[in-house]
């Protein structure tokens, strides 16, 4: 996959980084000595916990070259470091009172996996606090897939589906066999969106991303055909924006003590 675009994703900073302020709120600690923010981006979601915990040692890790860059330049006085959460967590050497990831492990497989080796890099009575995009159902989502689908697109595309997610009860069962104190609950933000090409912008950064990588020159064709899905369920309101409901996940665990 080509690497992440930080100024495509952060034409949306304000409705992106409303989940992190949310997730956030949940942290129990005072004063946290040390945070890791997993899946950190262009440095929007760092910026949060720094401005939250002036006073915590704060790393924001991320696989995107491109993505660490432009956080390193945003946030000059907070720790950035290239890593592969799926793969190299067990390189970091250290444990951490707060594991945060806003919008990331949708991007990785295997959560059964995944979610039990981040519990593991806390303190004991240390704070684990997930969310991510858990929109498969909504129109804009699906709609993607309705278009992969088509004849003309399916031989080229074949089986791509790079996003993983869980049924709720599949994460109840991985937090309940690593902590008795938890919490699973979902918001939707409902975004006000000046038109179908907004959204359309909106995928572009993330949902879009493998489909325009894998199609080359032919992606444009790909997502003039994903518009006109769009524009069947997303119709314009009496002053001419779209609502653009976005439900996500959110997830909480304790270390036990």
């Amino acid at each position: 996959m080509a690497d992440w675009n930080p100024e495509l994703y952060l034409r949306f900073r304000a409705q992106r980084t409303q989940p992190t302020r949310d997730l956030a709120s949940r942290i129990q600690a005072s004063t946290p000595r040390s945070i890791l923010d997993v899946g950190c981006g262009p440095g929007n979601s760092t910026a949060v916990l720094k401005e939250l915990y002036p006073k915590a040692r704060i790393l924001g890790i991320d696989r995107s070259e491109s993505m660490i860059e432009a956080a390193r330049s945003r946030n000059p006085d907070i720790e950035f470091l290239r890593l592969d959460a799926s793969t190299e967590l067990g390189t970091l050497g250290s444990k951490f009172d707060i594991v945060f990831s806003n919008a990331c492990i949708q991007w990785i497989d295997h959560h059964e996996l995944l979610i039990p080796s981040l519990y593991e890099l806390l303190e004991v009575g240390g704070e684990l606090l997930i969310q991510l995009p858990y929109n498969h159902t909504e129109s804009a989502k699906y709609s993607i897939g309705t278009v992969r689908k088509r004849e003309s697109w399916r031989e080229r595309i074949g089986a791509l589906e790079p996003l993983t997610y869980l049924s709720i009860p599949e994460y109840y069962r991985i937090l309940s066999a690593l902590s008795s104190d938890f919490d699973i609950f979902t918001i939707t933000y409902v975004h006000t969106m000046p038109s179908v090409d907004a959204i359309v912008e909106w995928y572009r950064s993330t949902g879009l991303r493998p489909y325009i990588d894998a199609l080359g020159s032919d992606a444009e064709a790909f997502i003039d055909e994903y518009r006109a899905e769009l524009e069947k369920s997303y119709r314009p309101m009496e002053d001419g924006n779209v609502l653009f409901p976005f439900p996500r996940l959110f997830m909480t665990a304790r270390r036990r003590m």
